[in-house]
Parts: structure tokens; C-alpha cells; sequence
């Protein structure tokens, strides 16, 4: 797996939904390309369903828990967005990362 972070979004207007999936290597560094692109795509229609994939990534503990924040904000940093548009998105995580949070909080 490259250490690159690649992104595709997969858009489907008529049924409101947009995937964001990512590969590569999600650090707190390169996930504000991500969030970049995520306001894109938030901003393609109001209630557009979000879904952030990074179950193909490599994704670092400390980029995955500053996403989880994100989404339970409904917003994107101030310094991608300073508007703070609402942004409501779901997360597919890789299933390493599931483990250890299930871990860390048992």
C-alpha cells in the first residue's frame, strides 16, 4: 500500500448520496486534503448523504479520532470551512482501527 493518500468520489445526485473513498495513508497531515474534498462534495446539494471511506487506507489512530470528531460536530475545521456549514457524514473504518477502539475502551 503507498503511503500516498488517493482519493475518488463517487456521486449519485439523483439518489442524494456521495462516497468519498480513500487509499493510501491517512495522517493528520493529509487529512486536510480529505476534508478539503469533503466539503466539496457536502457542498453538491443540501442533504446530500456523506459517507467517508477509508477501509482500503492505512489510517493513523490520532486522523481517525480528529474524523470521528468532525463527524459528531457535524462540522469541518474552521480552517477548511469558516463558515461551518453543516456537514453530517458516516465513516467506514477499517476494521484494524474498530478493533483497537473496541480495545481502547474496554
Amino acid at each position: 500500500m503507498s503511503d500516498r493518500l488517493k482519493v475518488l468520489v463517487r456521486v449519485d445526485l439523483d439518489g442524494a448520496r456521495a462516497q468519498v473513498a480513500a487509499r493510501g495513508h491517512v495522517t493528520a497531515h493529509s487529512l486536510q486534503g480529505l476534508y478539503a474534498v469533503m466539503k466539496r462534495a457536502n457542498s453538491l446539494g443540501a442533504g446530500l448523504a456523506l459517507e467517508i471511506d477509508v477501509t482500503r487506507a492505512r489510517v493513523e489512530p490520532d486522523a481517525l479520532e480528529q474524523l470521528r470528531a468532525c463527524a459528531r460536530s457535524h462540522h469541518l475545521p474552521a480552517h477548511i470551512d469558516p463558515l461551518q456549514s453543516d456537514c453530517r457524514f458516516s465513516i467506514l473504518a477499517p476494521r484494524s482501527a474498530l478493533t483497537s477502539a473496541a480495545a481502547m475502551a474496554a
